[in-house]
């Protein structure tokens, strides 16, 4: 994560049910919100960090209408590449008229335009009554590419989710040092080590431990995966990301997820729990400060993510 004077676009995209997380990451990774589908910030991240970010505009050029912006890219050039111009959907342009805006933008480009191959995707956007023009990066989808892990468990996190979750426990990864402790069949892992995260995972089922490895090895990813109990962890971590057991195999009483997240307290400064069960009066038991919370849903469950310090 970049902090410069430039100004970034970021296109958001998702269900209406995913709101309140989509919220909970955009104040993390950006430490504001927005209510629309538009995020304006001078924090730059790649927007395939995200689930939920469609595009990202790096701004070069604005004006508060289209003929000032036209005319101040009467001097902008394109050396050495081929460019393509995108008019971004933002619901107040029809379709029609953002194909006669990229015509216009694009003939004002000095320079070698390219539709079908472009070296260089540039955009133009009216956004907060102006209008933009920079380069244009689209977001890949790569927590879909997890989803077909060798080994599947049925109440693990969505990859959509758990890639969310990640991004709200460690929105600026360098230096981090992190910790899934509960880390059942990878999917939290699998999602920070494709943004090159510096975690390790632990659990004390070692039935599924094999199975572990083996999705984390499927997408080409190396993980340290061990069997211990959380009770057991001795390295300080600078953050834990703990989906709290639930299902039939994994019953656990308020006491031991007392214990649970004691243990946490001591091996982690800050800790991201998700949870399908109220547990505000345990983590403070536990000596957290929760700081903020989202709602998630998959199917049937209805999960809290929790931040907590």
């Amino acid at each position: 994560m970049d902090r410069n004077e430039t100004t970034y676009i970021y296109i958001y995209a998702g269900y209406e049910d995913e709101r309140s997380l989509r919220v909970l990451e955009m104040r993390s990774l950006f430490g504001t919100e927005s209510e629309t589908n538009v995020l304006e910030s001078s924090v730059k991240i790649d927007p395939s960090r995200s689930p939920f970010i469609k595009e990202r505009i790096d701004v070069i050029l604005e004006g508060e209408s289209m003929e000032e912006l036209l005319d101040k890219l009467a001097a902008f050039q394109v050396t050495g590449e081929t460019f393509k111009v995108i008019c971004v959907k933002n619901g107040e342009v029809a379709f029609e008229n953002r194909r006669t805006i990229e015509r216009e933008v694009g003939q004002r480009i000095k320079g070698v335009a390219d539709i079908r191959n472009p070296q260089r995707l540039l955009a133009v956007m009216h956004v907060n009554g102006r209008w933009v023009f920079g380069d244009y990066v689209k977001g890949e989808s790569v927590w879909f590419h997890h989803q077909q892990k060798p080994h599947q468990y049925s109440t693990a996190l969505s990859t959509r989710l758990a890639r969310a979750v990640v991004n709200i426990a460690i929105p600026n990864p360098t230096g981090i040092k992190a910790i899934d402790p509960c880390c059942g069949i990878g999917t939290v892992l699998i999602e920070a080590l494709s943004m090159g995260i510096d975690i390790v995972g632990s659990d004390n089922n070692p039935v599924i431990l094999a199975g572990t490895r083996e999705n984390i090895a499927h997408f080409g990813f190396i993980g340290d995966v061990k069997f211990k109990d959380m009770r057991d962890i001795t390295n300080h971590y600078d953050v834990a990301i703990i989906d709290l057991p639930y299902n039939l195999c994994s019953v656990i009483s308020p006491d031991e997820q007392l214990e649970m997240l004691q243990s946490a307290r001591r091996f982690t400064d800050k800790v991201v729990v998700v949870t399908v069960e109220p547990i505000d009066k345990i983590l403070m038991e536990a000596g957290f400060e929760i700081v903020d919370r989202a709602v998630a849903k998959k199917g049937v469950f209805t999960r809290e993510v929790i931040v907590c310090r």
